[in-house]
């Protein structure tokens, strides 16, 4: 699975399309917004910044060509990848999109694999390396797939939720915060149990343990002598 922040954003009028794009791309780690005309993908756009943007053709209020064409006057959104959604054999369709600004398209139906491939090829062309960072939103907290919500002490690992204890979710939500950071056993003692609270020399490694077993092994690093980090 691919771990990044890339951000697309998928206009078209069909729900079921857009759950479907949504869930395959939002399980390979990218951060996915939706929109159901071209209206409303440029309020989207101009706002979150997509690296990437696929437009269906045949919309309400604006179609897609002509929201491609608006698109295209953005600044903030020159860099922007845009393909287009369309139906095999829609020559027409096609031509009109490179005349309206668009970069490529895709032809529908695809295979999620395919559509995976297809989606991977066109960020490139954004000249990016989108690294993970932590997206914080009201009481949400996000990276990549993983998304920590501080109101219920709940997280959702890609499409699973657990409900975590209270220290074993503040401990990882302090290692979320600055991925990469090495934090100290002393800097996690005080973040977490604070300096007044006396515990045992094992305990950070035992709610270690227990986070390694329901989020992965290869996500909490252990620095020998230091501390723990979070893996990007």
């Amino acid at each position: 699975m691919s771990e990044n922040t890339f951000k697309i954003l998928l206009v078209d009028d069909e729900i079921d399309i857009l759950e479907f794009i949504s869930y395959n791309l939002a399980k390979e780690g990218y951060k996915v917004y939706t929109a159901k005309n071209g209206v409303e993908a440029i309020k989207i756009a101009e706002k979150k910044l997509p690296h990437l943007i696929i437009l269906d053709v045949m919309m309400p209020e604006m179609d897609g060509i002509e929201a491609c064409e608006e698109l295209r006057k953005i600044p903030s959104l020159k860099n922007t990848v845009i393909a287009f959604l369309t139906a095999r054999g829609e020559d027409y369709s096609q031509i009109a999109g490179f005349e309206a600004g668009a970069d490529d398209y895709i032809t529908k139906p695809i295979r999620p694999k395919v559509l995976v491939s297809r989606v991977k090829a066109l960020l490139k062309r954004t000249g990016e390396t989108a690294q993970p960072k932590v997206v914080v939103d009201s009481n949400l907290v996000t990276l990549g797939n993983l998304l920590i919500d501080k109101e219920r002490y709940l997280i959702q690992l890609g499409d699973e939720e657990m409900i975590l204890p209270r220290k074993e979710f503040e401990l990882l939500s302090l290692l979320v915060s600055k991925p990469a950071k090495v934090f100290t056993r002393e800097e996690i003692y005080n973040s977490v149990w604070g300096n007044n609270v006396v515990v045992g020399d094992r305990t950070i490694d035992v709610h270690i343990r227990k986070l390694r077993e329901k989020i992965g092994n290869n996500r909490i690093k252990t620095l020998k002598g230091i501390g723990y980090k979070f893996v990007i």
